[in-house]
């Protein structure tokens, strides 16, 4: 089934764009959601109004959306949480915890969807892009440790060895 595409979609094109897609996505998803309408024979004048429409909407999204992007870009978060001996946790941060948190340390309210992330399961540290855009995506920092540990960044600090210098004689 082909469709043109109303608004942007992630992962799948811009608005304007005529996609080829399954029938089912077409028509169970994109078109009752208003992401997209049935392509024809005419559409290609509507695609280019469409997309020229978009391409200045997009444009202004970017400029206002900027600023958010540098924020959340800069954010580390922590998560204390419970887990086994191996790493693997008590449960799961999900991604609502995480935007949770962003909310309330930087007030930014973003959609859980936004996040491209899982459940995550095990401790460690994980890099997490946030789609604000098809052109902004800000990646967050996210470190999960045991409760009452203190987390150790992985940078090893150098100890600096004095060698002893010969004395010399007089």
């Amino acid at each position: 089934m082909k469709v043109l595409l109303i608004k942007d979609v992630y992962k799948l094109g811009r608005a304007g764009d005529i996609k080829k897609v399954a029938n089912g996505y077409g028509r169970n998803y994109l078109i009752p959601q208003g992401f997209a309408i049935p392509a024809t024979e005419n559409s290609a004048k509507v695609a280019e109004a469409i997309a020229k429409k978009a391409t200045e909407k997009r444009a202004a999204l970017n400029e206002e959306l900027k600023s958010v992007a540098e924020v959340l870009s800069a954010l580390e978060l922590y998560f204390p949480v419970k887990a086994g001996e191996t790493g693997k946790l008590y449960g799961s941060v999900s991604p609502q915890n995480i935007v949770d948190r962003i909310k309330e340390e930087k007030g930014i309210e973003i959609d859980r969807h936004q996040l491209v992330t899982e459940p995550i399961r095990t401790l460690g540290e994980y890099t997490i892009p946030v789609s604000l855009t098809l052109d902004l995506v800000p990646e967050i920092h996210v470190i999960i440790h045991r409760e009452g540990e203190v987390f150790k960044t992985a940078v090893v600090e150098e100890v600096v060895v004095e060698e002893e210098a010969p004395a010399e004689e007089n």
